[in-house]
């Protein structure tokens, strides 16, 4: 199993509003830093490739935790 894939599975079965917001707000937080860090990794003339896309794939699984937290945040309508 991925290192970080226990955690997002923990990462989904609250239903706590508060703990999602804490969540939500940490992993945005990651998310911004690892965007700043493949900035500056894709000014390097020599850069690690394989990194970059390390990289990238897990900012986009933190941008899909995201999105599955703040929908969980919506409360449910009856229609």
């Amino acid at each position: 199993m991925i290192p970080w894939a226990w955690w997002a599975l923990y990462l989904m079965k609250s239903d706590n509003p508060a703990e999602i917001a804490q969540r939500l707000a940490a992993l945005r937080e990651e998310h911004r830093d690892l965007d700043e860090a493949i900035a500056r990794l894709m000014q390097d003339p020599w850069q690690d490739q394989l990194m970059l896309r390390r990289m990238k794939k897990r900012k986009l699984k933190l941008k899909d935790w995201i999105g599955q937290l703040e929908s969980k945040l919506i409360p449910d309508l009856d229609a």
